[in-house]
């Protein structure tokens, strides 16, 4: 079983010719990734569409597995969605993520991947984990009721890496990011997050010369936020640092209150009007922070503030985004 101190020859990054298959690069984080690897040199990425290769089919999974024969596996598709998606399609996000998983996590065993990285997300630890959040937090208490399909999705992932590197020792490894945003992010008027959703009412309210914005709660509680690029970053390390049992946050260990987000989002759109808070609306979670210090311990910080990826989103915002 490869440690973390295998000889250089035999790590990732000198195998730059290898193919990469990035599953599910056209979203905010495969996207980044296939960046990444560009810019790193690595010249023979295997990508397909949902249209010419549907995960969650296992024969054709499988057939891709045994022509293509990828050398790495970066497993970054799934169904995601907010509050109201989950509650609506609860047996798509669990369905739906199940069968991508076990389906690519599977074949690529199977078929002689050398190596797989998947890619989960903060919401499986428990709603009311301590704070900072650490990976032994896992399966210590209830998850948060709206999203749970997707966290039990999400956990039987990290599981099935474990299964497979105990019982076949192959090594099958798993991150954890924390809220990300950034280019490719979604900017849909309902069902965004909190970041992309704020720069688009900033933006749109300075179109319009409106006098103010009004935001929902009382701006108090704190989040954290990890530009795309620098997750991208992190993969990267992972894949040619990491090779453990156990999970790994990804995060960057800074909080901010809305509030903070909210004005510093405010100054990048350039929006001059007021930020009227309604605070007769929920504030959800007062506080969601995940220690990365294990990550930190391997030799990896993020390298990206949040106004300057603030700024770099907003870019391509302007860019991208259909006004």
């Amino acid at each position: 079983m490869g440690g973390p101190n295998d000889a250089a020859g035999d790590s990732f990054l000198s195998e730059r010719s290898a193919k990469v298959f990035v599953a599910g690069h056209r979203g905010l984080v495969g996207s980044a990734i296939v960046r990444k690897l560009r810019d790193l040199g690595f010249a023979n990425l295997v990508l397909r569409t949902h249209a010419e290769l549907d995960l969650t089919r296992q024969s054709d999974v499988e057939d891709f597995f045994a022509s293509e024969k990828p050398r790495f596996v970066i497993l970054a598709a799934a169904k995601v969605g907010g509050i109201h998606a989950n509650n609506t399609y609860p047996a798509d996000f669990i369905a739906i993520n199940l069968q991508i998983q076990t389906n690519v996590i599977d074949s690529a065993h199977r078929h002689g991947v050398k190596k797989l990285l998947f890619l989960g997300s903060s919401c499986i630890y428990p709603k009311f984990a301590p704070q900072p959040i650490m990976e032994d937090a896992l399966l210590t208490a209830p998850l948060e009721p709206t999203n749970e399909w997707y966290a039990i999705a999400k956990i039987a992932g990290i599981k099935m890496c474990q299964a497979y590197r105990i019982q076949y020792s192959w090594d099958a490894i798993s991150g954890m990011p924390t809220n990300l945003y950034g280019p490719n992010d979604n900017f849909h008027p309902e069902n965004s997050h909190v970041l992309p959703a704020l720069m688009r009412r900033f933006h749109e309210a300075k179109v319009r010369g409106a006098k103010e914005v009004v935001v929902w709660g009382t701006g108090s509680p704190l989040r954290e936020f990890l530009h795309v690029d620098d997750l991208a970053d992190a993969v990267v390390f992972l894949m040619e640092k990491y090779s453990g049992l156990g999970h790994v946050n990804v995060g960057s260990g800074k909080e901010v209150t809305i509030k903070e987000l909210a004005e510093l989002v405010k100054e990048v759109v350039g929006f001059e009007g007021q930020l009227v808070w309604d605070s007769s609306k929920p504030d959800g979670t007062p506080r969601k922070l995940m220690d990365s210090s294990k990550l930190a311990n391997l030799g990896w910080t993020p390298k990206i503030s949040l106004k300057e990826g603030l700024r770099d989103t907003y870019k391509w915002y302007l860019e991208n985004v259909k006004q």
